[in-house]
């Protein structure tokens, strides 16, 4: 008589059983990792947003007083001004036109950008407080708590 190898129905249940477990646990983690995906997407863009607004800022300081910026609209010389500009950006992180300083948000706007110019500003350095917060419904400054924040401050050399 030869004695035939194999797996027991015992053995089987628990490999089965062990496996369901694995598979278990790990779907119950995709919707975590893709909502850590979202927050990071959304993150970079705000950072990338960041970017390009100091960029502007720079640019638009070699402008004639009373000039606005080419790309956001935003003010050449900030020493006038006391307040903070607001500007909107899409999912994709394109600025919305017409959105600097809107009384009501864009229909298609996830993104509020707000330019705080800070004082006193020297003959040779310009600072700016850019703050990136989604989603764009959400007013910081009328005390909402927004899902996300991006920050930078913004030296401009003359």
């Amino acid at each position: 008589m030869s004695e035939t190898e194999g797996f027991s129905l015992i053995e089987l249940t628990f490999a089965i059983g062990l496996t369901a477990f694995c598979l278990l646990t790990l779907f119950a983690m995709l919707p975590l990792a893709l909502k850590i995906q979202q927050a990071s997407i959304q993150q970079s863009t705000a950072s990338a947003i960041c970017s390009h607004i100091a960029a502007d800022l720079s640019a638009a300081l070699r402008l004639p007083p009373g000039v606005r910026s080419k790309q956001f609209n935003l003010r050449a010389r900030w020493t006038e001004s006391e307040t903070a500009d607001v500007l909107y950006f899409a999912k994709d992180g394109t600025f919305l036109p017409g959105s600097t300083n809107a009384r009501e948000v864009p229909a298609d706007a996830v993104f509020r950008a707000t330019v705080t110019y800070l004082r006193p500003s020297t003959e040779t350095t310009s600072l700016a407080d850019i703050s990136i917060t989604w989603p764009a419904k959400v007013d910081p400054a009328a005390g909402g708590v927004p899902s996300g924040k991006v920050g930078t401050f913004a030296a401009i050399n003359r």
